[in-house]
């Protein structure tokens, strides 16, 4: 997981803690105070989130506790491909540029130009070097890019 990545489960997880559990045990509160639990809609609503929350936030936990987190800024530079980087791509056929971040899975968001470690095109990149050319197999057919740069940052 990179640095960014863990910021972000962390700040998801102190959020759910300080805002979304008392939030809920309020509510439970207040659906109890209405009677019968057996028919009480909203006190099963507030259970289930509760559930969901409390799910979450052991998720989380386990997910940083077992984490371990890459600061790529800290690698020293190169022009191979790692865990971390970020990387221009040319697309060979149609010399369309593509920028990717690989990250972990709970970080990839292609909307971002972060993907998983996992993805085929990560999985292809991760050992090349600047220059090298990598044939991904896509849903669209076989592509082939060329590694055009590489930061650490």
């Amino acid at each position: 997981m990179t640095v960014a990545g863990a910021a972000k489960l962390r700040a998801e997880l102190q959020e759910l803690k300080t805002v979304a559990r008392p939030r809920i045990i309020t509510a439970i509160a207040e659906a109890r105070a209405h009677g019968d639990l057996k028919e009480n809609a909203e006190y099963h609503a507030a259970r289930e989130q509760q559930s969901f929350t409390e799910g979450r936030i052991a998720e989380i936990e386990n997910k940083l506790a077992n984490a371990q987190i890459i600061d790529v800024t800290t690698l020293p530079s190169s022009d191979r491909v790692v865990f971390g980087c970020t990387v221009l791509l040319n697309e060979e056929e149609s010399e369309e540029e593509r920028r990717y971040q690989i990250v972990g899975e709970d970080e990839a968001n292609i909307k971002e130009a972060k993907i998983s470690f996992n993805s085929p095109i990560a999985r292809a990149l991760i050992g090349k070097l600047v220059g090298d050319v990598v044939d991904v197999q896509t849903p669209g057919g076989l592509k082939s890019y060329e590694i055009v740069e590489v930061h650490y940052i």
